[in-house]
């Protein structure tokens, strides 16, 4: 049985601590390919954690009956499958979507990510416990992909939420928000171009960095005043 506190350890862990886009620097080809804007982005990080949920919690349920030799096969076999199902699913029902995404849905199977953490925590954890760690760790690089294509097609296009009706339709164009008025043309190609990817992908890792640091030395800050409070009394 799960604990509170073990859930908490977990997301805070996946989504902050380690990363998968800022920290652990890994799947760096989505990250920096499919983040022009938010809408591709952030499909592709969701594809990701049904995934790394779905495999994670499949690889923790039959960890204790797989040889360690052959643990690499069957863990991309099991994601290979799932991947599969996810491709299949996105070409059915948000098929111009599936066009856009192309190649980047079948390369989830060999996605550093995926294999990364089954290795690492999934066969060594429980259901709940890998299921859980999966899902915030594809989370996690969905949030990454998000604000790096929030920002990409903010500076690159003047717009947000461009391409949202491949997913909800053609009555959807209605809600791509113009903050540069279309009649101007507004383009700024490096930061569509994959340049940009890596210039605001800098830009974050940076910006987390001087957040941890920032906390650290509030910690340390308050350790101080413990210590000094403790003397004085």
């Amino acid at each position: 049985m799960m604990t509170w506190l073990e859930a908490k350890d977990i997301i805070k862990n996946s989504i902050w601590k380690q990363n998968a886009g800022l920290v652990q620097i890994l799947g760096l080809c989505p990250v920096l390919v499919m983040s022009s804007n938010i809408v591709n982005g952030v499909s592709l990080g969701l594809a990701t954690s049904i995934v790394m949920l779905i495999s994670g919690a499949a690889i923790a349920a039959i960890r204790e009956f797989v040889p360690n030799e052959l643990r690499a096969p069957i863990f991309i076999l099991i994601i290979a499958a799932l991947v599969t199902m996810v491709d299949l699913l996105f070409n059915s029902y948000i098929h111009d979507l599936y066009l856009v995404l192309g190649i980047f849905i079948p390369l989830i199977t060999t996605n550093c990510i995926v294999l990364a953490r089954a290795e690492a925590f999934a066969s060594k954890n429980g259901v709940a416990h890998s299921a859980l760690d999966g899902f915030f760790m594809g989370l996690g690089l969905t949030i990454v992909l998000g604000i790096l294509g929030a920002g990409r097609e903010l500076i690159g296009k003047g717009t947000l939420l461009s391409g949202i009706d491949l997913v909800f339709g053609p009555a959807a164009k209605s809600w791509v928000i113009h903050v540069i008025p279309a009649e101007y043309n507004y383009q700024f190609l490096i930061a569509i171009l994959p340049p940009g990817a890596f210039i605001g992908l800098g830009f974050l890792i940076a910006g987390k960095m001087a957040l941890d640091r920032r906390a650290e030395a509030k910690a340390k800050a308050a350790a101080k005043m413990i210590v000094a409070e403790e003397k004085l009394a």
